[in-house]
């Protein structure tokens, strides 16, 4: 088992988790974090650390499409180790549905 960060996460990148992860698995693209399951240690600390709860199981339903993503894009986005501050604008994206579809960027 492994984490995985969905898109919750998209336009609020709070970073609460990116503090606690022991072994910096979190990685940073433009709009949103990923997790890199190959570093993922499963100890689960980030998940309850996340507000907007992005920060899953990989065992949770529907999250294939998630692993899938958190893997390509830890590959080719940089790793981040230390909390930054959260966009100025993303109280008001928390609670919005479809944010991949509407906000996802590559960042490539």
């Amino acid at each position: 088992m492994t984490y995985i960060v969905n898109q919750n996460c998209i336009k609020c990148k709070l970073m609460d988790c990116v503090d606690v992860c022991p072994v910096d698995c979190f990685y940073e693209g433009k709009n949103m974090l990923v997790i890199k399951p190959d570093e993922c240690i499963d100890c689960g600390v980030c998940e309850p650390e996340c507000p907007v709860d992005a920060i899953k199981a990989d065992t949770e339903p529907d999250s294939k499409k998630w692993i899938e993503i958190n893997k390509k894009y830890a590959d080719i986005w940089p790793n981040i180790n230390e909390k930054k501050d959260p966009p100025l604008d993303h109280e008001k994206y928390k609670d919005e549905q479809n944010k991949f579809e509407k906000y996802f960027k590559e960042n490539l």
